[in-house]
C-alpha cells in the first residue's frame, strides 16, 4: 500500500464521501485522531486550565501544556515560553504588530514585506504604517510572481526595523528563499517575522537554526482544528514586548490603579484559551511527526506536475507562477480560464464533486501584478491521489468540448 493510500483511511471526510478535495491550501481535512482528541477532551477532561485546584483542571492543564511542548519541539524552539497560542496566523501577525511594533517602531522607520504576501501579513502592517508614520516597502516579484532577491540590499536598508516574509506563497505555489532575507535583515539590525501558514504543514523548520525572531502558523492548515495556531517569539525579544489584550490569566497582581503582568507566554494569552483546540493541535502535531516530509514533498510535487502536464495543453488555460519550479517543488497550482470567472469555474468543478478555491485567495496585490482579478487554485496534500488529479483534469477538458 502506498503511503497516501494508508493516510486516506485516517480521514473520515475523505473516505466517507466522493469529494475530490483539492483545497488544502485553505484548510486541510482532519484525521480521526484529531477528531477523537477533541471529543475525548470534552467528554472526559473539560475544565479550565492553570487556575483550577482540582484533579480535572490539573489534567486539562497538563494536556494543554503538553501541546505547547509539542509545538516547541515541532518548531525547534529553545523553550516553551517562546510559544504563544493564537487563533491562527492572522492573529499571530496582529499580535506582533501590537505587542512588539507599537513599543519598538516609530515614525520614519521602514517596514519591509514582499509582494507575494497574504492579506494577513500585508494589511496589519499596512494599517500600522499608516497610523504611525512608518515607511512601507516591498521586495518585488517578477512576472511569474517570484521574488527578486537581487534587490534585498537596496530594499532592506539601515532604516529598516522590521521584515515580514512568507515561507511560501498561497498563490504561486513555491517556497520562498527566506534565509537570505533573514540574513540581510539581521545585517541592518532588523527583526524578522516568517509567515509559515503554507509551509509549516509540509516542511520542517528549526527556529534556532533559522534565526528569525517571530514565526506564525495556523493549525487548521496542518490537520488541526480551526481557531487555533501558534506564534513563536524568540526569548531575546521578550523584554521588548507589551501586552495588548488585558484581562485574566496575563496578570500577576491587580490593584485599583495599576496592575503587574505575568511573564511569557502568559503575557500574550489573556482570558480563557481555546483549550480543546490546543489539545487537538497537539494531536495534529503527533500525526505530522509520523509523516516523512521528504516523501510528502515528492508526493505533492508528483501530483502538481501531473496536474500541470494535464492542463498545459488545454486551450485558454493560463497557469500562474514559475511552471518548471512548480513541477519540482510545488504543492498547489493557480490558473485562469480565459473568458470565465474563477467562481464560475469552481462552481462548474463542483458538479464533478471537485473542491477547489476561487478568487484572489486573500492576495489581491499579487493577482493585480500578474494582471488577473483572481484565479482558480488546486492544492494537494497527503491524502490526495493521482486519480484525484485525473478527475480534475478531465473535468476541465470537458469545459472545451
Amino acid at each position: 500500500m502506498k503511503p497516501h493510500e494508508k493516510y486516506r483511511k485516517d480521514f473520515p471526510l475523505i473516505t466517507d464521501s466522493d469529494i475530490v478535495y483539492c483545497d488544502n491550501a485553505a484548510t486541510t481535512q482532519k484525521p480521526e485522531s484529531v477528531i477523537k482528541a477533541l471529543d475525548s477532551f470534552y467528554r472526559h477532561t473539560n475544565a479550565p486550565v492553570h487556575r483550577g485546584f482540582y484533579a480535572l483542571a490539573e489534567k486539562a492543564t497538563e494536556q494543554f501544556e503538553q501541546a505547547r511542548e509539542k509545538v516547541r519541539n515541532f518548531l525547534g524552539a529553545a523553550e516553551t515560553c517562546e510559544i504563544v497560542f493564537t487563533r491562527g496566523a492572522t492573529e499571530g501577525v496582529n499580535t506582533v504588530v501590537h505587542a512588539w511594533g507599537e513599543k519598538n517602531l516609530k515614525a520614519g522607520d521602514e517596514i519591509v514585506l514582499s509582494e507575494v504576501e497574504h492579506h494577513s501579513m500585508l494589511v496589519p502592517w499596512q494599517q500600522f504604517a499608516l497610523a504611525h508614520g512608518c515607511i512601507l516597502k516591498f521586495i518585488p516579484a517578477d512576472s511569474d510572481g517570484v521574488l527578486d532577491y537581487t534587490t534585498l540590499a537596496s530594499v532592506i536598508t539601515s532604516k529598516t526595523k522590521f521584515v515580514g516574509i512568507s515561507a511560501g506563497s498561497n498563490v504561486i505555489g513555491v517556497a520562498s528563499d527566506i534565509e537570505p532575507v533573514i540574513l540581510r535583515a539581521h545585517e541592518v539590525g532588523a527583526v524578522v517575522l516568517v509567515d509559515g501558514a503554507q509551509m509549516a504543514p509540509r516542511a520542517r523548520y528549526n527556529m534556532q537554526k533559522l534565526g528569525c525572531e517571530f514565526f506564525v502558523f495556523s493549525g487548521h492548515k496542518m490537520l488541526g482544528p480551526t481557531g487555533i495556531g501558534a506564534l513563536y517569539i524568540k526569548k531575546a525579544l521578550h523584554s521588548s514586548l507589551k501586552p495588548f489584550l488585558y484581562g485574566g490569566s496575563m496578570v500577576l497582581s491587580v490593584d485599583w490603579r495599576e496592575s503587574e503582568w505575568r511573564e511569557m507566554p502568559d503575557l500574550l494569552e489573556a482570558g480563557t484559551p481555546a483549550i480543546a483546540q490546543v489539545v487537538g493541535l497537539g494531536a495534529a502535531i503527533d500525526y505530522l511527526e509520523k509523516i516523512d516530509f521528504d516523501w510528502l514533498q515528492k508526493h505533492e510535487t508528483f501530483l502538481t506536475a501531473r496536474f500541470i502536464d494535464g492542463i498545459a495543453k488545454i486551450p485558454d488555460i493560463r497557469i500562474l507562477g514559475p511552471v518548471e519550479r512548480m513541477r519540482e517543488q510545488g504543492h498547489l497550482v493557480s490558473f485562469v480560464v480565459k473568458g470565465m470567472h474563477a467562481h464560475d469555474v469552481a462552481a462548474y468543478l463542483d458538479q464533478f464533486h471537485v473542491a477547489v478555491r476561487a478568487g484572489h485567495h486573500c492576495a489581491q496585490p499579487i493577482h493585480n501584478k500578474l494582471g488577473v482579478p483572481g484565479s482558480v487554485r488546486a492544492s494537494f496534500y497527503i491524502y490526495n491521489t493521482e486519480q484525484d488529479v485525473d478527475i480534475l483534469v478531465n473535468a476541465l477538458k470537458k469545459l472545451f468540448v
